[in-house]
Order: structure tokens, then C-alpha cells, then sequence
């Protein structure tokens, strides 16, 4: 480990080898003020380019990504941890995403008329956006809230998390590459203060976070402060419920992605496993064993499913959550330690017997974790299911379709899944309730977010 100050620099640190990758000195207040001028100067020009051009913007963006795919692969693998299939799968993912934008997005900003026959609604962009992202998927997060804002004709300003920067400067590249515009897309290293500093600079107009519940609370309580909206997508502690008639190998195999693609570290992961009480020892021996199936080692190996932990303090804070539960009363059922060498690993875990009352039900577990914990029926797991104080989204397996849409209602997330693990997907919106935050990404929703939503009415008399 290296003996630079982290309040000097950003330093990342490759969690499988230990070793420093990167040192990224943080910005002075003049660069931070030379790079919110550009942002600002950007969005007076970028404004006025034509939908049809931004779309060509997009599409170019999509080449530019497409052929630097592994570089952008390689980063994220090394930065993070992350299964390098995995990385691919998201390089891949944001190629789509600038490619549908591209075709559907104009779409979604022509103006729409309204019952007054001289009236209608224009799609007007915002300006600048600063945008506060995670490390657990560096180009994804990112894009999918960049490229509906830049469509919009808002700029954006990333400051990106200290551990993925190298990852934040390849996308400054990326942008550079595709030809966009000087001060579209702008990359900002700062601390926390440099990040107050910035939603209160008047030349910032909206704020938009990814990350967890503590990061919101304080980014939203400055952006009301400034009076300037906000999107804010925070924790999840998913339900995952399966109900006694589901297809069980189906339901463990979509039970088992859900909750270890990207080593558990999903803010929308499966995590609270809310089972039927006649179901849960047949559940709970298939699952253990697929989890115990699963590839660890190096993120740079096609075979490897899962990597190490992105950050040595976050496995820390998940050993000690899962020790708790255990000492709660729960029955480890695979794994709960670390696993020893240079690495960062968390051994994939099961917990059984998890109640309401446990810290693995009551906290999010942001990690390679899983918790199984019974259900009377499917009222009951209903009930489990909305007992936490998130809502970002939740899963159903059950071959009783009609019941499954009676149970959707009454569940209190921002998505729902039946008889599939969550995804996202640029067609539908994103995002949460509670303290999973608020404000959609993805879709129509996404684009008019950060826009002013502009009445024009001719001729009223």
C-alpha cells in the first residue's frame, strides 16, 4: 500500500494483487473552477445543437467505445475486481445504451401537445449537471445517466469515486475520441468539499447521485439547500421471494445470479432471500451448492465468476455485518470469513435462519453475501419483503401467475420481477422508493429528468 495521502490524491488499488495502479491528484480550486467555466460555456453552445446532431453525437460515442471495448474492460477488471466477462458485459451494456438513446431518444423530447388547442409542451435542458457516481460499475453508472442528459442538451460534470478514476479519465478520452464538444463531458477529482463547493456554485443546475444511503442524505441535503434538483439512486436489500409452486431449479439458478454477479456488489443485488416454509431446506441445499460451484480467482480469467471485494475496508464492514447475524442467531450455512493471501476475497456466504430482527435483514450487505429467511405463505413474504427500509426492487418466482399480479401492488419497490432476477435495461425506468432513493434513470423518465418542462401557449386571450 502506498504512503500517499489519501487527502492529497485519489489512489487506486488493484484488490486482487494489493498493488497501487493509479495516483490521481486531487484538483485545486482553480481547476475546479476552470472546469465548471467549461462546463457552462459547453452547455451555451451545446444547447443549440440540434437533436438529430446529438444523436450523431451518441452513435459516434458508440464506435468510439466499441473499439477501445477491452481497454475500458481491462481497467474496470483491475480497478474493481470485477470478472473481466463481467466488465465486457458492461462495456457492452453502454455500447447499447448510446446506440438506443441515439435511435429513441429524439423522440422522447418533441414537443407534445395538450387538451388547450394552443397549447403545448417543450423538453428544455437544464445546464449543467453534476454528477457524483460509485465505483461498482464505472462506466455504466456514469453513462446511463450522462447520455440521456447530454441528449437533453445538458453538460455533465463526473466526479467519479476515488478508487475508479483511471476509469473516469478514459471516459474523458472516450468523449475526446467521438469529437464531442469541449466542456460537454467534464471530469472533476475532488474531496467531499470540492463536491459542496460545486452544488452551490451557481453554474451547476442539478445534482445527481449513485451510492449509498449516508452519500444522500448529505448530497441531498446540500442540493435542497441550494434549491436545485436532485436524482438520488442509493442502497437496496432486495427480496428475493420464491413460493412453494415455483420451478425450483429455475428460481436457485436466477437466485444465485442475482445475488453474486459482480461479487455481490449490486446496489439492486437479490439479498434477502424471503422463502416459503415448506420449500426452504429443498431451496437452501440447491442454492448452497450452486454457490459453492461458483469460480473464484483472478478477475483477469475468462473462468473466474468471482472476484475479490473492491475495496479492503468494505470487506471489513461485511465480515463484521455477517459475524453479527451469525452471533444473532442465524446458522451459517457456506462461507462467513475471509479468505486469507494478498487478495481481497470474501468467501461466498449463505446465512439460513434469518429473522427481522438480524443485521443481515435490517442492513444492506454489499457483497457476496446471501440471506435466507422464511415465509408462512405469500402474504407473509410480502409483509418480510416490505419490512426494510429500502425499496429499490424485488423478485417473485411462482407458477401462479394471477397471485403474482395480486402481489405486485403491495410491494414497495421501484421494480418488480416475475420469475426473472433484476436487470436494467435503457427501454424502462430505474430507480427506488424510501431510503433507495428518488428519481428515475433509464427511459422517457430518464431524458426529461433534467429538463424544465417548458408550457408554451399561443395566443390565450
Amino acid at each position: 500500500m502506498s504512503a500517499i495521502s489519501s487527502l492529497t490524491h485519489a489512489i487506486s488499488v488493484d484488490p486482487f494483487t494489493g498493488e497501487q495502479i493509479g495516483v490521481y491528484p486531487y484538483d485545486t480550486e482553480a481547476a475546479l473552477d476552470a472546469a465548471l467555466q467549461r462546463a457552462k460555456h459547453g452547455y451555451t453552445q451545446w444547447r443549440q445543437v440540434s437533436l438529430a446532431q446529438r444523436s450523431a453525437y451518441l452513435r459516434a460515442l458508440a464506435e468510439a467505445l466499441q473499439s477501445r471495448h477491452e481497454a475500458f474492460a481491462q481497467m474496470i477488471a483491475r480497478e474493481i475486481g470485477k470478472p473481466i466477462v463481467q466488465a465486457r458485459g458492461e462495456v457492452s451494456k453502454c455500447v447499447g445504451l448510446c446506440q438506443w438513446y441515439a435511435e429513441h431518444g429524439p423522440a422522447m423530447l418533441a414537443p407534445e401537445a395538450t387538451q388547450v388547442e394552443k397549447a403545448r409542451i417543450e423538453y428544455r435542458p437544464l445546464g449543467p449537471i453534476l454528477a457524483v457516481m460509485p465505483w461498482n460499475f464505472p462506466i455504466w453508472q456514469v453513462l446511463r445517466g450522462a447520455v440521456p442528459a447530454l441528449l437533453a442538451g445538458n453538460t455533465y460534470v463526473l466526479k467519479h469515486a476515488p478508487n475508479v478514476m483511471g476509469s473516469a479519465y478514459l471516459l474523458a478520452e472516450l468523449f475526446n475520441l467521438a469529437g464531442l464538444p469541449q466542456g460537454v463531458f467534464e471530469v472533476i477529482n475532488v474531496t467531499p468539499d470540492g463536491v459542496t463547493r460545486a452544488i452551490n456554485d451557481p453554474r451547476i443546475a442539478a445534482v445527481t447521485l449513485t451510492g449509498s444511503v449516508r452519500a444522500g442524505m448529505a448530497i441531498g441535503a446540500q442540493a435542497g439547500a441550494a434549491l436545485k434538483k436532485c436524482v438520488l439512486e442509493l442502497g437496496g436489500s432486495d427480496p428475493f421471494i420464491v413460493l412453494a409452486d415455483a420451478d425450483l431449479d429455475e428460481a436457485v439458478k436466477a437466485a444465485v445470479i442475482g445475488r453474486y454477479q459482480n461479487t455481490g456488489q449490486v446496489c439492486a443485488a437479490a439479498k434477502r432471500f424471503i422463502i416459503e416454509d415448506s420449500i426452504v431446506e429443498a431451496f437452501s441445499e440447491k442454492f448452497v451448492a450452486a454457490t459453492r460451484a461458483l469460480q473464484l480467482g483472478n478477475p483477469l480469467d475468462d473462468d473466474t465468476y468471482i472476484g475479490p471485494m473492491a475495496r479492503f475496508d468494505l470487506r471489513d464492514e461485511l465480515d463484521g455485518q455477517v459475524q453479527a447475524t451469525l452471533a444473532e442467531g442465524a446458522t451459517r450455512l457456506l462461507g462467513g470469513h475471509k479468505l486469507d493471501g494478498a487478495a481481497n476475497f470474501y468467501a461466498p456466504t449463505v446465512l439460513g435462519d434469518v429473522t427481522p430482527d438480524m443485521t443481515a435483514f435490517r442492513q444492506e450487505l454489499f457483497g457476496p453475501v446471501a440471506a435466507i429467511i422464511r415465509a408462512r405463505d405469500a402474504q407473509h413474504a410480502v409483509e418480510l419483503a416490505n419490512d426494510s427500509d429500502f425499496g429499490l426492487a424485488s423478485t417473485i418466482y411462482t407458477a401462479d401467475l394471477a397471485l403474482a399480479e395480486r402481489m405486485i401492488p403491495a410491494l414497495d419497490t421501484g421494480a418488480v420481477f416475475i420469475n426473472g432476477y433484476c436487470a436494467s435495461d435503457p427501454r424502462v425506468a430505474f430507480g427506488g422508493v424510501k431510503k433507495s432513493g428518488f428519481g428515475r434513470e433509464l427511459s422517457h423518465f430518464g431524458v426529461r429528468e433534467f429538463c424544465n418542462v417548458q408550457t408554451v401557449w399561443l395566443d390565450r386571450h
